[in-house]
């Protein structure tokens, strides 16, 4: 049986060394970090072209204060390109002696498909085998959120949750399955109101190893 006992947070080297990587350009370039703020003046202007181009009053009461409520909105839905990794993690990284599975499942997510910028949202479910590491328990649904608070399909949505996790933690595998359900299929094209798109990212022991694949995946079933 394992042992499973915490100890204090790792050394102020360990987080100086960490808040150095998560600060690195290559890091922040490859995470797609490091995005200037949001230009509510253009986004304001852009909304209030496409509202005439649909044929719309720009100045009647429902509408005047619209491109700017949009341009508020996109600093919230896309915020996710201008999060300070350092911050969010919180040096919420402890050293431990456990090396069985940690699966959290049902985290919800909304995000914005790049295709049509039409929503789609739904669970996000993840798993890692720590390597003499944790992370807080709070700190996976705020990664979940990091990348689905971005222009997104949802392929690259699960992959960027399993690689930064990996990055950050350097466990023994990492797995994240994400089940979403997308506007642009659902009040446009087929219209079709119940699909549901599955995707899976397997890292390390997860992809390497059917029986640690298949537990995960067996915890998420009974869920």
């Amino acid at each position: 049986m394992t042992n499973f006992h915490y100890n204090d947070i790792s050394s102020d080297t360990d987080i100086e060394l960490l808040e150095d990587r998560l600060q690195a350009p290559q890091f922040l370039q490859r995470f797609e970090l490091d995005y200037p703020p949001v230009d509510h003046p253009r986004i304001e202007t852009a909304v209030r072209d496409i509202l005439v181009s649909v044929g719309e009053d720009v100045e009647r009461e429902g509408l005047i204060g619209t491109p700017n409520r949009v341009a508020r909105a996109y600093d919230e839905l896309l915020s996710g390109y201008r999060t300070d990794p350092a911050a969010l993690l919180n040096n919420a990284l402890f050293d431990v002696d456990y090396d069985d599975m940690v699966v959290v499942t049902n985290i919800e997510f909304s995000s914005l498909c790049e295709h049509h910028m039409l929503p789609f949202m739904g669970h996000v479910h993840v798993a890692y085998i720590p390597q003499g590491k944790v992370i807080g328990l709070s700190k996976i649904p705020r990664i979940v959120d990091l990348f689905a608070r971005r222009l997104q399909i949802q392929e690259r949505l699960t992959r960027q949750i399993a690689n930064f996790i990996d990055e950050v933690l350097h466990p023994e595998g990492v797995a994240v399955v994400v089940e979403g359900q997308h506007m642009c299929s659902m009040i446009r094209g087929v219209k079709k109101h119940d699909p549901s798109m599955t995707t899976s990212t397997m890292l390390g022991v997860f992809h390497d190893n059917s029986t640690t694949r298949q537990e995960f995946l067996q915890h998420i079933q009974r869920r």
